[in-house]
């Protein structure tokens, strides 16, 4: 019971976020607001299209919806936190709330980055053995992928979570940032954090770059096969299939391996800008990339919008 009391000495934490000028906060609050609307409002009409039309009921757009979903989840998890905080004067988070807020950016976030990989899968088999793709992503299967990427983050994330419970904070409890991630609450801690340490350069860098891998291979794969169709009009209408898909992959994962693929000791708060990236914009721009470039997507939404003008 004392250890436990020591641990939550610090009671609540600050959090600093983008900006400390009081002129700031209500553009911020403004900018930030418009994102989480747009996100939430384009992340909604593509699970609805998606759902109300019968041609795009197949394994790439059940991902897909799955995909919006997580993200509307994911970006709840942080900006209305912020925009409470830009409104007021003491910008705290209680001990258990940061913990809770960690706990789904990691759990939500990671399902994101397992989700791009089994879409990335779909676009393999599609695309390099199509004769057995209705055999190979039967429903069954699509269910249990999504199952198995929504739910083994949350054991990672959990695990992350306890270990930093474990830890103690007593002297500072400013945190250099607009949301509860694991760097800056590690550097915090005035208690020994070498295992926390070990476990994010072994556990966590797995978790992160295997999905990555994944879907490294699956695009290589299909760059060979695409180079041996001979014409081009072929090999266009192969990599259309693939060009949504690749700007999320570029943009998700180029913003968190800059973030996460470094040691705890060098997170600076330069980082920020590659977090609000990974966090909030890939998620607000997922529906616009995914309908401009797709046909189908864009026909099932103006389908889904002509039912509601009726």
């Amino acid at each position: 019971m004392e250890r436990v009391n020591q641990n939550i000495s610090v009671s609540e934490f600050i959090l600093l976020g983008l900006s400390s000028r009081p002129e700031d906060q209500k553009p911020l609050f403004i900018l930030l607001l418009t994102i989480y609307l747009v996100t939430i409002a384009g992340n909604l009409l593509i699970i609805l299209a998606i759902y109300s039309d019968p041609h795009l009921q197949t394994p790439m757009y059940f991902f897909l919806s799955f995909l919006s979903f997580t993200d509307i989840c994911f970006t709840t998890t942080i900006v209305p936190k912020m925009l409470v905080n830009f409104l007021s004067e003491k910008k705290t988070i209680s001990y258990a709330g940061c913990l809770t807020q960690m706990y789904f950016l990691y759990a939500l976030g990671n399902s994101d980055s397992c989700l791009l990989a089994v879409m990335a899968f779909d676009r393999y088999v599609a695309i390099c053995n199509p004769f057995h793709y209705v055999t190979i992503m039967n429903h069954h299967r699509c269910v249990l992928l999504v199952t198995i990427s929504c739910s083994l983050p949350h054991l990672h994330s959990l695990l992350h979570t306890l270990l930093l419970n474990c830890l103690t904070f007593c002297d500072s409890n400013v945190i250099h940032h607009f949301l509860c991630d694991l760097s800056p609450l590690i550097k915090l801690s005035c208690s020994s954090t070498f295992v926390n340490e070990i476990v994010i350069v072994t556990e966590g860098a797995l978790v992160l770059v295997t999905p990555f891998l994944c879907i490294a291979f699956s695009y290589i794969r299909i760059l060979l096969m695409v180079l041996k169709i001979p014409s081009a009009a072929g090999k266009h209408k192969a990599f259309s299939t693939c060009g949504s898909h690749l700007t999320v992959v570029t943009l998700f994962y180029g913003s968190i391996f800059y973030v996460y693929l470094q040691p705890v000791s060098t997170y600076t708060v330069k980082d920020h800008i590659a977090t609000l990236v990974y966090t909030v914009l890939t998620s607000m721009l997922n529906p616009f990339i995914y309908s401009l470039r797709n046909k189908d997507l864009k026909q099932g939404l103006r389908k889904l919008m002509s039912r509601r003008r009726v």
